[in-house]
């Protein structure tokens, strides 16, 4: 448990790493963080001690407690180049293959690499933004947590800015920062994906979107828009969307739901949110006896090593896994390069959109002819 002291201090670093406090600016009077945390002025006294003593505020005598200015990089840093990778997941599904892009060209180039999961949680990503501030490392290369909701962490990316640090944004992206990215285009997979299962004669199609990061809530516009190209109504139940925390629980017990309904006719396909989800839910259906693709089709996205190991191969939208971490390397080289002066400021450096690219496999056939 924190003590009261140590949650000062954490809450008055943090307001110099969001870059609330420049240096050399005034911070919040003894008595404002008394107030602000019900806590004693001897508290209050070690707090901002701790942090005198750290280097990160001065005391001027009848003047109040300042921001100082820093060297923030650490003398373990100094003679290190370092590059910070974040990703919402380090070991599992597609993270590796995209950790090992960057890294490869970035080991190559003398740089060591920090890794960082947020487990798609934004207090996470705000302690790992943090640390990195702390230290100050040459770029960061970054997944956005939770990237369809507010962001309440903004303020760290913009002090990155102001110290002149380049981050890019993978997968997807915070819009209101307009960062540098690289992406899929996940509306046109979703669309694709989509209309590969019309045009197999499928008309009653569930979604499954998890739509608290951005790729989900594109998927399902392009789900929308292949219907309505294709002139097919939409059944609204036929949506199913979830967050992070309920990713292995809501869609099996939604599917259950639907499955269980005996006065309405039953789905012939399911669009998933990617190769994951679509394996959770196989599972479901072979509870049921249901099969794959004789009574139902599936559809995943990101080809996924777990798209291949079933004995049910998914038919599902490629993920240019190794690729994009490559391409965040090289993007990240020439940044960095930029700030150094050793290339042209005229040079433009701009985001990278993959085209979508459909991988057939044997989870879906054609359940009728085509007119």
């Amino acid at each position: 448990m924190k003590t009261k002291h140590s949650i000062v201090r954490e809450y008055i670093k943090s307001t110099i790493l969001d870059g609330t406090y420049i240096p050399h600016q005034k911070i919040s009077s003894e008595s404002e963080l008394m107030e602000r945390f019900n806590v004693s002025r001897h508290t209050v006294r070690l707090a901002i001690g701790d942090l005198v003593n750290q280097g990160w505020l001065y005391r001027k005598q009848g003047a109040g407690t300042f921001c100082a200015e820093r060297n923030t990089k650490d003398t373990n840093h100094m003679a290190q180049k370092n590059i910070a990778i974040i990703t919402t997941h380090i070991s599992d599904y597609i993270f590796p293959s995209i950790i090992q892009g960057a890294e490869s060209l970035l080991s190559k180039n003398d740089y060591q690499i920090s890794l960082f999961s947020t487990d798609n949680q934004h207090e996470n990503e705000k302690q790992i933004l943090e640390k990195i501030l702390t230290y100050q490392v040459d770029g960061v290369i970054i997944e956005p947590t939770q990237s369809a909701i507010s962001n309440p962490n903004i303020n760290y990316y913009l002090n990155l800015e102001k110290l002149n640090i380049p981050y890019i944004m993978i997968n997807a992206y915070y819009d209101e920062l307009e960062p540098l990215s690289i992406t899929i285009d996940d509306e046109k997979g979703g669309y694709v994906i989509t209309e590969h299962l019309i045009e197999q004669g499928h008309r009653n199609i569930l979604g499954f979107f998890k739509t608290d990061d951005l790729q989900g809530t594109k998927r399902m516009k392009g789900y929308l828009k292949a219907h309505r190209t294709h002139q097919i109504p939409i059944n609204p139940t036929n949506i199913i969307t979830y967050n992070t925390e309920e990713k292995m629980t809501k869609p099996r017990e939604e599917l259950e739901k639907i499955l269980d309904q005996t006065n309405n006719e039953l789905p012939t396909a399911i669009v998933c949110y990617n190769d994951e989800n679509a394996m959770l839910l196989l599972e479901s259906l072979r509870k049921r006896n249901i099969k794959v693709p004789d009574d139902i089709s599936l559809v995943g996205y990101d080809d996924s090593m777990l798209s291949r190991v079933s004995e049910v191969k998914l038919t599902t939208i490629k993920h240019p896994q190794k690729e994009m971490g490559e391409a965040a390397a090289e993007m990240m080289l020439r940044l960095l390069e930029k700030n150094a002066g050793l290339k042209s400021d005229n040079e433009q450096i701009e985001s990278i959109v993959y085209e979508p690219e459909i991988v057939v496999r044997n989870s879906t056939r054609e359940i009728r002819e085509l007119v």
